[in-house]
């Protein structure tokens, strides 16, 4: 029957002016296009399903009480310390099974669990960032309009503008006074909170926008938000808030001018779907990989190399200033363990050994293949949701060098790891830290897991993807 359909299929073709060779190789593309490798779901034991739904429950917890970089260093350390992590000091002990955490000006933190080996042998390191997009307040950012009082932001990273209005947003930051203290500030989280939003146009009232392109619906100055509207008799809208913010915080609007103060999606994560299979939380990229690294190095006991976490701040806006990984931090870090290792015998050459020996995942999270909008994808290089972590490969100089892509393959494999490639169709963008950490000459491939909804304000993954993220972090850590 299937033999009388291909030869029926290919009359067909021949009567479009269509060779059999051309019709075998758009038959065998489309092939491999409809071919689904099984999900990772169809694979799992029952215990295995328990462990994909307590991994899932942490992490919504995790990601939902970290939303920015300095939240994510913050919840990490509370987290780490009761599983025996200890600040590094230069007069840290630095035995097999040691654990520590290194913090880089409250933005980037590093988790390090001592191994075997001597530090020159090399190290096994996850890195990923965990600022995600968003968006902040202008140094000046309070005024009044229209008996409104606003506040006046810019982006942190690339969004769709349109997707920022008509959602509930938290006010999360610090405000570094001239004192040297710092007022920490969090509203909209709790449920007793106010929240803050950009207003849209109503459909009645917005015919002369509706010539926009999308990029340009709410064009970015169009993202302020509204704090207050109700006015006093002998006060603006604006003034009250001055005094306000004088009064709950004792903060001056000059002061914030050295502020931090970030407005993030205040929803909770939540369970997607009558099978409960997904998860849609703000900032999965990339703390998706964050928490994996987190989860996985949590439990090494002696690992045979110096396992590190180094989870990054700045990715979102090309991996810029000292707490990018553009910085020498992570260098200065390893530096600093040899040191202590070596004492007055260091030097430098020694330092580019540990470099040279070391092998880096940098992890981040990638489009996954959209049901709707699946044309974007080349479908046969294209990661699916429920189909495992995804090696990238980007081309153009970017991939790994073919051994480490063996490599890490076969540790993938012997894990039982389900794996799938990534690469983009046609003309697309992304970045990662990993290009700042091969320039180190450290061996450093990118991979991660497929989410939908990358950069807006309530991006989906899949429980299964996720879980084997931090699974494929976890078996990284114990190769020898």
């Amino acid at each position: 029957m299937n033999f009388i359909k291909t030869i029926t299929s290919i009359a067909i073709v021949s009567a479009l002016s269509l060779s059999v060779a051309d019709y075998v190789h758009a038959a065998g593309k489309k092939a491999q296009e409809d071919k689904e490798s099984p999900s990772s779901w169809l694979s799992l034991s029952k215990k295995e399903l328990k462990a994909v739904e307590k991994y899932a429950e942490n992490y919504k917890d995790y990601i939902y009480k970290a939303p920015t970089e300095l939240t994510f260093v913050t919840e990490t350390i509370k987290r780490v310390e009761k599983q025996g992590f200890k600040k590094l000091s230069e007069k840290s002990n630095l035995k097999p099974g040691a654990r520590f955490y290194d913090v880089n000006r409250d933005r980037t933190i590093s988790l390090i669990v001592i191994g075997k080996k001597g530090l020159e042998q090399g190290t096994r390191i996850v890195g990923a960032h965990i600022d995600s997009p968003r968006l902040e307040l202008k140094g000046r950012p309070l005024y009044e309009k229209e008996k409104f009082a606003l506040f006046q932001t810019y982006i942190h990273g690339g969004i769709k503008t349109y997707q920022w209005v008509n959602i509930p947003l938290a006010l999360v930051g610090r405000v570094d006074k001239k004192d040297g203290s710092v007022v920490n500030i969090s509203v909209g989280f709790d449920e007793n909170d106010p929240i803050f939003m950009v207003p849209d146009l109503a459909p009645h009232v917005d015919h002369g926008n509706r010539k926009r392109t999308s990029r340009e619906v709410i064009k970015k100055e169009e993202l302020d938000v509204i704090i207050a509207a109700k006015p006093a008799l002998d006060e603006s809208v604006k003034e009250l808030m001055t005094n306000f913010l004088k009064t709950e915080y004792d903060i001056s609007l000059e002061d914030l001018v050295s502020a931090e103060l970030a407005l993030v999606p205040a929803t909770k994560p939540r369970d997607v779907g009558f099978d409960r299979s997904m998860i849609a939380a703000y900032g999965q990229d990339d703390k998706a990989s964050a928490i994996a690294a987190v989860t996985a190095i949590m439990e090494q006991k002696i690992p045979e190399y110096t396992s590190i976490a180094y989870l990054v701040d700045n990715e979102e806006v090309g991996n810029i200033n000292n707490t990018g990984a553009s910085s020498t931090y992570l260098v200065d870090l390893l530096s600093g363990l040899l040191y202590n290792k070596k004492g007055d015998s260091y030097n430098d050459y020694q330092l580019r050994k540990v470099l040279r020996n070391t092998k880096v995942i940098s992890a981040d999270v990638n489009p996954g293949v959209n049901p709707t909008w699946s044309s974007v994808w080349e479908l046969g290089n294209a990661p699916r949701l429920g189909n495992g972590v995804n090696l990238k490969l980007y081309g153009g100089g970017f991939n790994a060098n073919s051994e480490y892509m063996a490599w890490t393959r076969n540790y993938l494999d012997n894990s039982k790891i389900k794996w799938q490639t990534s690469t983009y169709k046609g003309k697309a963008s992304g970045g990662t830290i990993g290009s700042d950490l091969s320039n180190d000459n450290m061996e450093v491939i990118d991979f991660g897991v497929p989410i939908l909804s990358i950069h807006s304000p309530y991006a989906v993954g899949s429980k299964v993807d996720l879980y084997s993220l931090y699974k494929a972090m976890s078996a990284f850590y114990q190769q020898k």
